[in-house]
């Protein structure tokens, strides 16, 4: 039954996504062209070759390395035009994926060389993310885009970003979230911002337990309150080989506390050696609340579509399983409980119910 799960039907099927960088999925034809734009030098200008380099500079085997790569995609995206032609591409992509539901994080911050205001770079994605979707159902597509705001751990605008989340929340920035390198900035560090979005009634997610340990998830859950945690892959690090749960792992699973699981992401950056030894499975099968998400499309050169189909192939997961995933992810997002419902309802479950019939 299992072998009859094409990567074409993978497509079609509804899909929901919690942990995608704008920044890390832009289409290479498009870098190529911002770049001519503004000057910036490429390895390559030819597209296919420019994908190609993205995906060969990722697989490093450490988180530091994959980071620089984002220095040619964030180079490109310096003006509102930019900012809106890649939220508008990236709507189009995920939808012609499959994907219903997406949450696209990006860090405001980095997007202020041709001086512009956070308040502007905002603007600008939201825009952009506006025009993807109306062009996504005039193809016959449906997406709702939710944006996450991301401050840099090593910088110290936390508190800022955070107030700019709030401040656009009900234009469509649905969360909050901080990235970067962890080891050497812990989550702590920002525990003013976090403090800050409690008291405004406000969703975060905070980068943790990807190339650092149980001490980010820790600090992550009980210091600064994380509603999901990014990746959270080392919280593998406290179940023993018999499967049973130490107090950090039992407290995550007992919290019902999402993990934005990114497999391919994961194997890129050293966290876990390969898609056979990645912890989703051994996560899955004690009923943690795992979600499957791209990280960074172009990076990884990979869709939640292929995320998927890598599951089906190692795991030899079917469409109960990916469904189990898809509906864990929409129960996580952060937009509100009837929204989730209605798309869980309406768009998920009758599509796959006719599969698994």
């Amino acid at each position: 039954m299992v072998a009859t799960i094409r990567y074409e039907d993978i497509v079609k099927v509804p899909k929901a996504l919690l942990h995608d960088h704008l920044d890390g999925g832009l289409r290479p034809a498009t870098i190529v062209d911002l770049a001519a734009e503004v000057g910036h030098e490429l390895p390559t200008t030819d597209p296919e070759a420019l994908g190609r380099w993205f995906a060969d500079a990722a697989n490093s085997g450490s988180l530091e390395r994959y980071l620089e790569t984002f220095a040619h995609t964030v180079a490109v995206m310096q003006t509102p035009s930019a900012l809106r032609r890649v939220a508008r591409e990236c709507a189009l992509d995920l939808a012609a994926d499959g994907v219903v539901y997406a949450e696209v994080r990006f860090a405001p911050e980095q997007h202020l060389e041709q001086d512009l205001t956070l308040d502007e770079v905002v603007e600008a994605v939201l825009a952009g993310f506006a025009e993807g979707t109306a062009q996504a159902v005039e193809a016959g597509l449906t997406i709702r885009v939710g944006t996450l705001l991301t401050a840099m751990r090593h910088a110290a605008r936390s508190q800022e970003i955070a107030e700019l989340a709030v401040r656009h929340r009900d234009a469509g920035v649905v969360g909050f979230d901080i990235a970067g390198a962890e080891a050497g900035f812990p989550p702590t560090r920002h525990l003013d911002a976090f403090e800050y979005l409690q008291r405004e009634n406000f969703h975060f997610t905070i980068h943790a337990g990807e190339a650092f340990g149980l001490p980010s998830i820790w600090q992550a859950i009980q210091w600064c309150g994380a509603d999901r945690l990014g990746h959270g892959v080392r919280i593998v690090d406290d179940i023993a080989p018999d499967g049973s749960l130490g107090r950090l792992a039992a407290y995550v699973r007992d919290k019902r506390i999402p993990l934005e699981l990114c497999p391919s992401s994961n194997v890129q950056t050293g966290a876990v050696a390969s898609i056979a030894d990645h912890p989703i499975g051994l996560l899955r099968d004690l009923r943690f609340r795992a979600t499957v998400n791209t990280d960074n499309r172009l990076m990884s050169g990979t869709s939640m579509s292929r995320e998927m189909s890598l599951l089906v192939e190692t795991f030899g997961y079917g469409w109960k399983e990916l469904q189990w995933f898809t509906i864990n992810a929409m129960k996580s997002a952060f937009i509100p409980f009837d929204e989730r419902l209605r798309i869980i309802d309406e768009v998920i479950k009758p599509a796959y119910a006719e599969l698994l019939a």
